[in-house]
């Protein structure tokens, strides 16, 4: 995958495999605009189809993680050097605009990172808000620095959470407590999210990154065939009745049964060790 400053972000590849999308935009404390997100929904692309790349972690820089859309940014757009796509038009300027606006470049990056197969951390260092925060749950782990804060607050602006942000709450918390969240305007903090189910983990700002890696290098060492396959099972199952779910799963197991990684797990129990998993994935590092 190309590594990098682009539109809005930087691009970092670590061993073995771990892919660091970094916002830096700290004085706008990583807000989005389209071009932005197309060059994320590029870069996820590239790690998808990257067998160097394992997880993707999210992290911001100052005092944000996202803080939402930068309305002024859409007002009129500048493509730095280095963008990943040609420009196109951003949409919203009437109700088709924004309804192909949405569809086509905002939803299009939580559908990116939802629909990624390899393991994705949100670092989440500030405040995470609306699209921010839809990015974030998107991910499959969130971890949050002590100082964050998260929300979606779109309806102070009289707004909705056009990027999926309704559903991704239902998914954590359950419908009760997203009418609540969102009808109220609620902003959690980073323990609040913690109760609320958003986040995985908060610790001490200072410690996130770290924490953020220690956790990388975890899923990265884990049986990269297997994690994704159930990976996708298990989103899967939250939509589909308990025969469907068990039908999903035979036929993934067809394929991580007979995967190496598989042999090496039972043979590392047999000899009393720790497995050596990923040797299809040696060549790539």
């Amino acid at each position: 995958m190309d590594t990098g400053k682009f539109t809005g972000f930087e691009v970092t590849l670590e061993k073995p495999g771990i892919a660091w999308i970094e916002f830096n935009e700290p004085e706008i404390l990583n807000g989005m605009s389209a071009p932005k997100k197309r060059d994320l929904v590029e870069i996820v692309t590239q790690a998808q189809m990257d067998n160097a790349v394992r997880v993707v972690v999210f992290i911001g820089t100052g005092r944000g993680f996202c803080a939402g859309d930068n309305l002024k940014g859409y007002a009129g757009e500048n493509y730095e050097p280095g963008t990943l796509v040609p420009p196109i038009s951003h949409g919203h300027d009437s109700g088709i605009g924004t309804y192909n606006g949405l569809r086509q470049i905002s939803q299009a990056v939580n559908l990116a990172i939802r629909r990624l197969d390899k393991l994705s951390i949100a670092a989440i260092n500030g405040v995470a808000i609306q699209t921010g925060l839809s990015l974030a749950l998107s991910c499959d782990f969130k971890i949050a620095a002590s100082e964050a804060r998260l929300g979606s607050a779109t309806l102070r602006f009289g707004l909705l959470p056009d990027e999926g942000g309704q559903y991704l709450l239902v998914q954590h918390m359950g419908v009760a407590r997203t009418i609540d969240f969102l009808m109220r305007k609620k902003i959690a903090s980073a323990d609040e999210a913690l109760e609320l189910g958003l986040v995985n983990q908060v610790v001490p700002g200072n410690k996130l990154r770290e924490t953020a890696r220690q956790l990388a290098m975890e899923l990265a060492n884990g049986p990269q065939v297997s994690m994704r396959l159930l990976k996708r099972s298990v989103y899967l199952s939250a939509e589909l009745s308990f025969e469907q779910a068990c039908e999903d799963i035979a036929a993934r197991t067809a394929t991580s049964d007979h995967h190496p990684d598989s042999k090496e797990g039972v043979a590392s129990f047999r000899e009393k060790r720790s497995p050596s998993f990923n040797e299809w994935l040696r060549q790539y590092e």
